[in-house]
This record gives structure tokens, sequence and C-alpha cells, in this order.
């Protein structure tokens, strides 16, 4: 299985049967696109995306079906809710729904943004896509009971999620330079509260050097963290 990073929070991943795009926004590169050779790859195509955000959900998306026929989409509720997509043309997903079918099962979970995030199941693999859910605050900037409120929002959506998963291969959660000094904490309290095995960062913007601090947290508890040196970039696991 391939893990390949596109741009921003945008994701793919593929097996010898599917490919999966998560929160495409645009594609790594004009000049050799990413999604072309997927539109044109043999097998079913999911595309995923966990709320209506303009960085996270690009409308694009949905002509591609004009292109690849076998294609499933499967939305945030709140993307249906702000007009941006029609009925017909997803299967909708609000927290804790599910969809599954013989090659994948998706599970929507909280978000302490918009949206939802996706927990993930492809063969043996537990994958899980964060979408907006962090600990998002900005200590240099908030007050004490926004703060707080930050902070149980959060732990409420992390122990909603550990309830149901005990270990994740892998994961993609953001990890923000803009929240200032405090921006790594959401992802350590997100390897604190449920084995991660290995942990992609997402919504850096080009901020590479900041964004492989986190390997320093990570290795101690036994997770392996990828720093992306440049988009388009991939693994395997």
């Amino acid at each position: 299985m391939k893990l390949t990073y596109i741009y921003h929070s945008g994701y793919v991943i593929t097996t010898e049967k599917i490919s999966v795009i998560i929160d495409y926004y645009k594609d790594s590169s004009d000049k050799d696109p990413i999604v072309d050779k997927l539109l044109k790859r043999k097998g079913k195509l999911y595309i995923l995306s966990t709320h209506s955000h303009a960085d996270h959900f690009n409308p694009e998306i949905l002509k591609w079906k004009e292109t690849k026929k076998d294609i499933t989409y499967i939305f945030s509720k709140d993307i249906l809710d702000n007009n941006l997509a029609k009925p017909k043309d997803a299967i909708y997903l609000d927290k804790l729904d599910i969809y599954k079918d013989k090659d994948i099962f998706i599970q929507a979970f909280g978000s302490t943004d918009l949206g939802v995030s996706y927990l993930i199941h492809i063969k043996d693999k537990t994958i899980f896509h964060a979408g907006d859910l962090n600990n998002w605050h900005w200590n240099e900037e908030s007050t004490q009971e926004e703060i707080k409120e930050a902070e149980d929002y959060y732990e409420s959506e992390l122990k909603l999620l550990a309830a149901n998963v005990k270990h994740i291969d892998l994961a993609m959660f953001p990890i923000d330079p803009r929240l200032g000094k405090d921006y790594m904490k959401g992802a350590e309290q997100f390897i604190d509260t449920i084995k991660v095995n290995t942990l992609v960062p997402m919504h850096f913007d080009e901020a590479y050097d900041k964004v492989a601090a986190f390997s320093v947290l990570a290795a101690p508890k036994g997770c392996n963290f990828i720093s992306w040196k440049y988009k388009g970039e991939s693994i395997e696991f």
C-alpha cells in the first residue's frame, strides 16, 4: 500500500485494486498532475472530503466522473448543507456514520472545526485522516477561557475516537506552525491517546523545516514520523 502527499491536507492511498483521494485542494504539480494518472489508473477510485473549507474541498473533483466512471464520492454532510454539491453527487456522512463495501470501510468521527474526520480500514490497515480535527488555539492570543474551551472540545473528540480504535497504522494529522509556540501540541496529544505506528503531517503549507521538529516528540513514543521534503512524495506502508 502506498501513500502520496499531494498538498496541504490532500493525500492519495493506492493499493493494487483501488485508489483513495482525500481532501483534494490542488495538485502537487501543474506539469505532472497526480490526478491525471489516477483518473487513468485501473480499479475503483474513492474521493473523500472531510468538510467544505476551500482548502479541503475543490468542486472541480465532481467533474472527474466525466473522465473516469468507476468513482465513489464520500463527503461530509456539511458540503451538501452548504450547497456545494447535490444530493445525487455523493454519499454524505455525518459524525459516526459508516460507509462500507467489499474494498473499504469508512467511519466518520468528529472535528474541532467544520465537518468530520475519517477512520478508514483497507485490507489489514487502519488509517486515519483528521480533516480539521486538532487542538486549535493560539496561546499567545487566546484568553484562558478560550484555551480551556479548545482543550476540552479537542479532548472530548479524542476520547470518542479512542473508544472506537486502539491502534492506527497510519495517521494524517494537522501540524500547523501558524498556531504559534504550541503548534505541535494537538499531534502530540493524539499519539499520547492512541497508538500510532506512522504519522504524517498536514496543513503546514511550505513549512517543512518547522514540521520536521515533530520527529523529536514522536520517536520516544514509538511513532514513526514522516518529514516530507516535497509535494508528490510517497511512502510504502
